[in-house]
């Protein structure tokens, strides 16, 4: 079964479950797949729904960062909790050490010998990932291994 599927026939559950915040963040996560489809005039593939997705995680992040400083802990529970479950249809992201030998091999076979080369590395990084490297710790990855 397709993500988009999933995503739906487990809405509908928590809809009858009564599980409130549940449903609500499944539900957004449908109406961005569904405004992603419309956009692209054609249905998306997993990998489509899955930058999708990261992208309502990324924003459900920040939610929950502006929440605590304003001093609403309530809010960012519940941000934390929708949040906690748009991530169960994500694919686990790759530790630091694999992160680590996919950025070796690119400044390897790019020939890359300075900082100033990240602008070539980090698009082959990424591409060599495909979608499971957190951009933030490659980054971290390349400059350490190049400030030496």
């Amino acid at each position: 079964m397709s993500i988009f599927n999933t995503i739906k026939t487990d809405m509908y559950n928590a809809m009858k479950a009564g599980e409130k915040v549940k449903s609500t963040a499944l539900r957004t996560a449908l109406s961005k797949i569904k405004d992603k489809q419309i956009e692209k005039r054609d249905s998306l593939n997993d990998d489509e729904i899955i930058k999708v997705l990261r992208g309502l995680v990324k924003q459900r992040n920040e939610s929950i960062r502006l929440y605590i400083d304003a001093g609403r802990i309530d809010l960012a529970d519940n941000e934390k909790l929708e949040k906690k479950y748009l991530e169960t249809y994500l694919p686990n992201m790759l530790d630091n050490e694999e992160v680590k030998i996919i950025v070796k091999t690119a400044i390897k076979d790019l020939n890359a010998d300075s900082i100033n080369d990240i602008g070539k590395i980090m698009p082959e990084v990424m591409k060599r990932g495909r979608g499971l490297i957190d951009g933030n710790i490659a980054r971290q990855i390349v400059v350490s291994l190049l400030s030496k």
